[in-house]
């Protein structure tokens, strides 16, 4: 029976790149796929290796109803439970996540300060405006201090959360007064980021902490080191050097390619590198050197994050999302991809060896082998940056025969920072959430969904996101969209204000009066502290509750892989607000720990873990939610809209 590769993508450029893989004999991710199934005793999360006696493995006994003394047979060489082994596993991919968005913050912090220094040449202060908010928020006095003096101060300031020893993170201070009230009674206000990375770390060490609730009492205190203090300082400091996000117009999918042009996509998730590549594949001096070797000119698209970055600042197309990466090198089009840290696949090594396309790599922690390596200098940024150009300049002439780009991009709209629905929402005097919490009152739109997360190639490409978003916004829920669920949704067409005519008739009538989508891109994944702010500034403007955990509000991560995907859900949960995740779930293989996280947590956080392969089903799971917090809220009656003439009006006077 021939291979029905719709079940590999919904994206026909996707579909038509596995064709061309498969006549090229290439490898790819969705081929490793068919042919290496997961470990079902490490994907139920009860296999413990962390020490040299085991692994252990304590599997759940399929099909029979678990008694005590079955639980108590369930043990590792050292005694270790299913509950103890399942809740260790979980707390250590939180802790991976929170390291990976952190080590992203730390780096951008120091980038920052070496720029206000004036050490960094080719960076600048872009956004004033932001800047100086953030110096008024740490107390940084402004007067008539220089603004590279101020930012100084602040780097200074932030670079020092991530170290600290005691105390708690500057930016939980932005957090309703209620959700911090619960953070302090339960104990889990990060001091420092690495403190509680490294603290998980330890907790989770052969001999330690063995009481699972504990456990993953640290694992929420490391997932807000991460939402409420790696990422959000990251998202900050790139808004201020880079310049914070408005919508732009841009393209998606491998059709930005184009056939007469060099070709270089950069792909990972650390922006500097990709800001200063976008300015110099401008570059007049090196446009020529391009068409003196046979090319049209520079074409530069993005992979993944960086995409987001790059995309959302200068309206650089993106050339497709995580599952897309080696494809984009098959079609034989590709210069140079140029990579830095995280979501990269070692086979695109494999893959580039098949054609003329030069692997990059960019940044010493993280070298792939067959690569070439060229350290981005941030002291020397537009020199590294040229040099890695022209390395792809010269490689142009090396195209191989049998060069096959799909056709296929759609049109987006991304860059929809908290700063911008702010003033799209109030405009420039009278910016506010306002707007967004009277429609949400009154029924128009229903609640809000933060869709996020990575593809998995265990599920159909891109499926289950799309498949969800339509759902949602039918039912009238606005949806905000970060890193490669926000790509999937735009391929689509839904990132355009003519998607709403997808939406119910509430949501629809909100978006074509404020000239929005339906569902709106907010970032990259490091972005997803964009959401907490907003949710913020929902409680904020009052009318929905006195805490994040009262919205009708839900989030998701339908196509999930990473541990940073972990870590987000857990900030997200401890912040209050109910979560669902797709494809599979880590601690199946203990009932305590699941019901733990699927129940328990809500009792002390206000939000829960929840599990839904299905994107119907999950939509309706994320509908049933937002339906019981506008009950509690009473606002779950349709209300009739009355003209009040002058005799009405002054009977309420």
């Amino acid at each position: 029976m021939a291979e029905d590769k719709t079940k590999k993508s919904i994206d026909a450029a996707t579909l038509e790149m596995i064709d061309k893989a498969g006549k090229d004999h290439v490898s790819t991710v969705f081929d490793r796929a068919d042919s290496m199934k997961p470990c079902p005793i490490g994907a139920e999360g009860s296999c413990c290796s962390n020490c040299a006696m085991g692994p252990c493995r304590v599997p759940l006994a399929k099909g029979k109803t678990e008694t005590e003394d079955d639980k108590k047979k369930r043990r590792g060489l050292r005694g270790a439970t299913a509950e103890t082994i399942a809740a260790r596993n979980f707390t250590r991919k939180i802790a991976a996540g929170s390291a990976a968005h952190s080590d992203h913050g730390r780096r951008v912090t120091r980038h920052f300060l070496e720029t206000a220094r004036g050490h960094h040449a080719g960076f600048e202060i872009k956004d004033e405006q932001k800047l100086l908010q953030l110096a008024i928020e740490l107390g940084v006095k402004i007067g008539d201090r220089p603004n590279n003096e101020i930012a100084v101060e602040i780097g200074e300031i932030l670079l020092n959360e991530f170290g600290k020893q005691e105390g708690e993170l500057l930016f939980l201070k932005r957090a309703p007064l209620k959700r911090q009230e619960i953070w302090h009674k339960l104990g889990i206000a990060p001091r420092g980021v690495d403190r509680e990375v490294v603290e998980a770390m330890h907790r989770t060490h052969m001999g330690v902490d063995q009481d699972y609730p504990n456990l993953l009492l640290q694992g929420a205190r490391a997932s807000l080191a991460d939402g409420w203090g790696g990422s959000m300082i990251a998202t900050d400091l790139q808004d201020i050097m880079f310049g914070t996000p408005t919508p732009a117009l841009s393209t998606i999918n491998l059709g930005v390619l184009k056939e007469k042009e060099v070709n270089i996509i950069i792909h990972g998730h650390e922006p500097a590198l990709a800001e200063m590549l976008a300015v110099v594949s401008r570059d007049p001096e090196l446009v020529s050197y391009a068409k003196s070797k046979g090319a049209d000119g520079i074409n530069l698209a993005g992979m993944c994050c960086t995409a987001n970055e790059i995309m959302m600042r200068h309206g650089i197309p993106i050339a497709g999302n995580f599952l897309q990466q080696e494809l984009a090198i098959i079609t034989g089009a590709v210069e140079a991809m140029v990579v830095d840290v995280q979501c990269i696949m070692q086979g695109l090594s494999a893959v580039a060896n098949c054609y003329h396309t030069k692997l990059i790599t960019t940044d010493d922690r993280a070298k792939i082998e067959g690569a070439t390596h060229m350290q981005f200098d941030e002291a020397n940024a537009i020199e590294s940056a040229k040099a890695i150009v022209k390395v792809a300049i010269d490689n142009f002439s090396n195209r191989k025969p049998g060069i096959f780009i799909p056709k296929h991009k759609s049109e987006l709209i991304a860059g929809f920072s908290h700063e911008t629905i702010n003033y799209l929402l109030g405009g420039l005097f009278r910016a506010s959430y306002r707007p967004l919490n009277d429609n949400i009152i009154n029924g128009r739109i229903r609640g809000v969904a933060g869709v996020v997360g990575c593809n998995n190639a265990r599920v159909t490409h891109d499926d289950i996101h799309v498949t969800l978003v339509k759902e949602l916004i039918k039912n009238d829920v606005l949806v905000l969209l970060t890193g490669c669920a926000a790509m999937a949704v735009a391929k689509t067409g839904l990132m355009v204000p003519e998607g709403a005519q997808y939406a119910g008739e509430g949501l629809r009538s909100v978006c074509e009066t404020v000239g929005i989508p339906p569902v709106l891109h907010m970032g990259s994944c490091v972005d997803n502290a964009r959401i907490l702010i907003a949710a913020t500034a929902m409680v904020k403007d009052g009318g929905l509750g006195d805490d994040i955990s009262d919205l009708p509000a839900c989030g998701a991560a339908p196509e999930w892989m990473s541990e940073k995907a972990v870590s987000i859900g857990q900030y997200f949960v401890s912040s209050g607000i109910y979560t669902l995740f797709g494809v599979t779930w880590p601690t199946v293989g203990s009932k305590d720990v699941t019901d733990f996280l699927f129940k328990d947590m809500e009792k002390m956080y206000g939000g829960m873990w929840d599990f839904e392969p299905d994107p119907i089903k999950m939509a309706q799971k994320m509908i049933a939610h937002i339906d019981k917090k506008r009950k509690a809220l009473g606002i779950d009656k349709a209300r009739e809209r009355i003209l009040y003439d002058m005799a009405m009006r002054r009977e309420l006077t």
